[in-house]
Order: structure tokens, then sequence, then C-alpha cells
């Protein structure tokens, strides 16, 4: 199961990822596709997100059961911490100095 969830994505970029997954809500996509065609899904994301930003998260054999990607600017940044992988909130808007 993998969900990507975008922000201020071009529509060209919510078309592509519609052909590939189910949009539940708007800019939340979901399905279920292996590791090589999600890679190349998020390859799509990461070329096409503009000035947007984008999330990605997947099942996977870690200890918390899932990972996840960011791409973009986001106020929420991963983070390692002891091998757990968190976010850390910066309380600073990263458009504040300009998008």
């Amino acid at each position: 199961m993998m969900v990507i969830v975008v922000n201020n994505a071009p529509p060209r970029l919510r078309g592509r990822l519609a052909v590939w997954l189910l949009e539940i809500r708007a800019g939340v996509y979901v399905g279920h596709y292996s590791r090589r065609v999600r890679e190349r899904i998020w390859n799509q994301v990461e070329a096409g997100i503009e000035g947007g930003d984008a999330v990605m998260s997947w099942a996977a054999p870690t200890d918390q059961g899932y990972d996840f990607a960011t791409v973009g600017r986001n106020r929420r940044m991963p983070i390692d911490f002891d091998g757990m992988k968190l976010v850390v909130f910066s309380g600073k808007d990263p458009c504040s100095s300009g998008c």
C-alpha cells in the first residue's frame, strides 16, 4: 500500500498521478504497487512538483511498519532518530522569504 499527498501541484502532475493511483480526496492518491513502480511514480512526482510539495508513505519492513519520503518546500522535515524516522516541525514558514 502506498499513499501520496500533494499540495499546490500542477494539474499536469495531478493528472499523471490519477492515471496510476486512485484519488480518494483532493490531492490524496492511494495504490498498491511494487517497489520498482513506486520509485518510478515518485520520480515523476519529483520531476513535476514545481513549486508545490509532496509526501509519499508506503508499507515497509521497518520497526514502524512504514517509510516515507518528501519533496518540495515544507515545514515538516523527516529526520532519523536512533533508526526511527520522525518528523521535525520548523516554526519558520519556508515561503516567508518568497516562494
